[in-house]
């Protein structure tokens, strides 16, 4: 966590939670940044404590967590709504409204047995068809479908939940942490859940009140959250400003600047979004593992992170979060100039044959930019010469499409069971660069089915390191953003910011 006072810099916030893209979709440039480079002196006066916490909130659109709005519906949606797991700081699923599940490899089922004395906002119990109707929508909606790529059924009945695969995924628990509500109601604005705040109405309006019966069992920090009307971006940013509100999720490495003032605490939380450097294996020269290695090494992936991502990130050399038990730590290289050179050398890259490559990158947002032209930097020595290519959105992703570039600077969302199959498995729907390698195809499938995940995956990540089919750089992290002095305890996780609530403590005016 760090503390930032502003005083007339720039700030500039997007109302973002994990869920805001679908996993597995190329991510356009077009969220908010904080200018935090300024410090402001230390003997600058506190800001007063606020009266109420309070939330902002879009009063005419529906809080359905399948379907509600990107941003601040999902934020009030955290504290209504749970799934049958919630995955904690490490994307390791942590039961929720599951009590028990087993998994039957020869039948590829799933059979997960629901948590008793759980009951929705209107005092009914959960059952097992409410859990099942609400996936079977999520497999349909562009928000979570692709998480259901291997789900052949779902049906649920009395206190269980049965999902039949198409496909063997051992880490599907990962993937369920979609928010559960009562069935039939989902057609409400506030359909009902089972969190620690019921949605509630008063003569002033709508507000959240601590749920009594929260299977939970730990008290909640303040008893009511006030819903502060927000229809825009500029109103959300004023509210915050004047601590009409107290808490908004952000990420701090997007392209659109907005200046205001204030005294705001962050806290990090880190995310699946995965930035990487594509390759077009289709070109002669990136047909070369050895090039692609040599290519690899020449990433300073620190110094990418601290310099041109103001330190929103964590360098990674594999697809997956370095945060997750499922790194294979013991595969990194620490970066050595020396090393790259060495490699450069071996790939036939020192013998007066020169070649210039062109790196894409979404010209909207500077960070990524900045990023890219730092890596095409670094990589042109010798007989290589890396330039970069700003280009709009929408043209940058056609030329992806098309096949029509030699290296482009990436970012997805990853699934959070870190399945690669669409990044780099052949006929990926990600796979821009058309690597195509049985072997590669055969350890993804191994890994889906393995009973020892780790070691199927740190199996990949060696096989990765030699294929090199694409260079990864960091895992980005989002933010939550209070106001200076008011809430301690956030742990926040890339899919709920209020992970961890009941060891809040929130500090009011008296």
């Amino acid at each position: 966590m760090r503390r930032i006072r502003l005083s007339a810099v720039a700030l500039a916030v997007v109302l973002l939670l994990s869920g805001c893209w679908s996993e597995g979709e190329v991510l356009p440039g077009d969220t908010t940044v904080i200018d935090s480079s300024e410090e402001p002196p230390e003997t600058e006066e506190p800001a007063a404590l606020p009266e109420q916490f309070a939330l902002p909130y879009l009063p005419d659109q529906t809080l359905d967590p399948i379907t509600c709005a990107d941003g601040i519906q999902q934020t009030v949606g955290s504290l209504l709504y749970e799934g049958l797991f919630r995955l904690d700081e490490t994307f390791s699923p942590q039961k929720s409204l599951c009590d028990e599940f087993s998994y039957n490899a020869e039948k590829l089922t799933f059979t997960f047995t629901l948590r008793t004395g759980v009951t929705f906002s209107d005092g009914s119990e959960l059952t097992g068809a409410d859990v099942a109707a609400q996936l079977n929508r999520a497999r349909t909606s562009a928000r979570y479908a692709a998480r259901f790529d291997d789900v052949a059924s779902i049906t649920g009945s009395g206190s269980v939940v049965t999902v039949v695969l198409s496909s063997a995924n051992t880490s599907l628990p990962s993937l369920l942490d979609i928010p559960i509500v009562k069935h039939g109601t989902e057609e409400n604005t506030v359909p009902l859940g089972t969190g620690p705040y019921h949605y509630m109405t008063d003569e002033n309006g709508p507000y959240l009140r601590a749920n009594p019966a929260w299977w939970g069992g730990k008290s909640a920090p303040v008893e009511r959250i006030e819903l502060v009307e927000s229809p825009d971006m500029d109103t959300t940013l004023y509210q915050f400003t004047s601590h009409e509100i107290q808490l908004i999720t952000a990420d701090l490495t997007g392209s659109k600047t907005i200046s205001t003032t204030g005294s705001i605490t962050f806290s990090s939380a880190d995310t699946t979004i995965f930035q990487y450097v594509g390759l077009n294996t289709a070109h002669t020269l990136l047909s070369n593992a050895a090039v692609r290695r040599a290519l690899g090494l020449g990433i300073n992936r620190s110094t990418a992170v601290s310099a041109f991502l103001s330190g929103h990130g964590t360098p990674a050399q594999f697809p997956i979060s370095p945060v997750s038990s499922l790194y294979p730590t013991n595969l990194e290289r620490s970066y050595s100039y020396e090393d790259f050179e060495s490699a450069l050398n071996t790939a036939g890259l020192n013998s007066g044959n020169h070649h210039t490559l062109t790196m894409l990158v979404n010209g909207e947002n500077p960070f990524k930019v900045s990023v890219a032209r730092y890596i095409a930097t670094s990589l042109s020595v010798h007989d290589l010469t890396v330039e970069v290519e700003a280009l709009p959105w929408e043209e940058f992703t056609a030329a992806l499409s098309a096949g029509q570039f030699d290296l482009y600077y990436g970012e997805v969302r990853l699934s959070p069971d870190w399945d690669l199959s669409s990044l780099i498995g052949t006929g990926g729907t990600l796979n821009y660069g058309r690597y195509s390698d049985i072997t590669t195809d055969q350890m993804l499938s191994a890994y889906g089915a393995a009973a020892d995940r780790q070691s199927a995956m740190e199996a990949l990540c060696r096989h990765l390191q030699y294929q090199a089919p694409i260079l990864p750089v960091c895992f980005k992290t989002t933010s939550v953003l209070t106001q200076a002095d008011v809430v301690e305890g956030l742990s926040p996780t890339a899919s709920d910011p209020f992970y961890g609530l009941e060891e809040w403590t929130i500090h009011l005016a008296q």
